[in-house]
């Protein structure tokens, strides 16, 4: 019977220098064969983060493959691209004709083209979580599901449209929710993951980061209203550097304050999620406030500038670093009854992941 009831169930153990020579291998080498080495290069990552990082008593290890990971972009293009970008050919073609039977028939594609991206966007984000816990093992003892992830892209279809028709305002519902869906399919040895995080809580800050940008647009009409009524001359409004830097600071400030303001609702989320999140006796909690999480991306930002983009290739050390230094595990895990997952393998990678362009690692 392995106990945990004090932090630090999680570890990570690695260091950045350890890590520089397989980062900068990486690069080269995804530079020299014009990025088709980015899949084994991404193998490579995880395996050092995987292997790197202690759960209780032993250490995970990844056992995906970049052939694997190859494998399902290819069939992703020749599966799902290929067909879509027949359709927009054939938009194309109804909107040359002119005619409004044509320009109907256009719009109509378009809209199922859009829906259907949306669609395949949630199928991506379950089918790359079921890849990823079923190549983790620990005691050698993987995850997975046995659920194929198109019930869960309809799911996220029609909630993240609704939370966005709703002017917005059930986008944390709709977080909160899909989350739980596509954690409730998932598995790791005999025992299911429960998810039941609420978005309750959530809202205030939310509001927060909605109503922002106009206040921020108000504020600005009034700035430029006082301006104006306070001027000695019309000349003076018309001096493009006074124009040009009341410009440039109001998008500065706008945008440095909607980040924070959105980093400090995401924040909340992933410590209630987290928090709402457990698998046979285990519940987790995960401690990063929003302070944690700007310091992350500020260090990040330096990173890059300071180096001209070469160091992005320690971002995803730092994320995962990040990660598995602020996650908590609490209660008992008896080894003796922990038997290996029934669940499917599936036999390629997260294709429709990255074709979609939504992971980093």
């Amino acid at each position: 019977m392995t106990q945990q009831h004090e932090r630090g169930a999680f570890e990570f153990t690695g260091s950045w220098r350890e890590y520089a020579p397989i980062a900068f291998t990486n690069l080269l080498l995804t530079i020299v064969t014009l990025g088709i080495y980015n899949f084994w290069a991404r193998t490579r990552t995880r395996q050092y983060l995987w292997s790197r990082t202690r759960f209780i008593d032993d250490r995970l290890e990844w056992t995906g493959t970049g052939g694997e990971l190859m494998l399902g972009y290819v069939m992703v293009v020749l599966v799902f691209f290929l067909p879509l970008a027949a359709i927009q050919f054939v938009m194309g073609g109804l909107v040359m004709r002119g005619t409004p039977a044509a320009a109907g028939a256009a719009f109509l594609l378009a809209m199922l083209f859009y829906l259907a991206v949306l669609g395949l966007g949630g199928v991506a984000i379950f089918r790359a979580l079921r890849y990823r816990l079923s190549r983790t093992y620990w005691h050698g003892i993987r995850g997975g599901s046995d659920d194929q992830g198109f019930r869960y892209g309809l799911s996220y279809l029609w909630r993240t449209m609704l939370g966005g028709i709703a002017f917005g305002l059930l986008v944390p519902w709709a977080l909160v929710t899909l989350w739980n869906k596509r954690w409730n399919a998932m598995s790791f040895g005999p025992h299911r993951f429960v998810a039941t995080a609420s978005s309750d809580g959530l809202m205030g800050r939310y509001l927060l980061y909605y109503l922002l940008p106009i206040a921020l647009v108000v504020l600005g009409v009034i700035a430029g209203v006082a301006a104006a009524a306070t001027a000695r001359n019309p000349a003076e409004l018309t001096q493009g550097y006074q124009v040009g830097l009341f410009f440039f600071g109001f998008y500065l400030i706008f945008f440095v304050l909607l980040g924070l303001v959105s980093l400090y609702f995401y924040a909340a989320y992933f410590r209630q999620v987290i928090a709402g999140l457990s698998l046979g006796n285990l519940e987790f909690e995960f401690t990063a406030r929003t302070g944690d999480w700007l310091k992350l991306m500020l260090g990040t930002f330096a990173l890059v500038v300071c180096t001209l983009g070469i160091g992005s290739v320690f971002i995803a050390y730092r994320n995962w670093a990040f990660f598995v230094r602020h996650l908590r595990a609490y209660g008992t895990l008896d080894l003796d009854q922990f038997t290996q997952s029934t669940t499917r393998a599936p036999g390629q990678g997260e294709g429709l992941f990255d074709s979609l362009d939504m992971g980093a690692f």
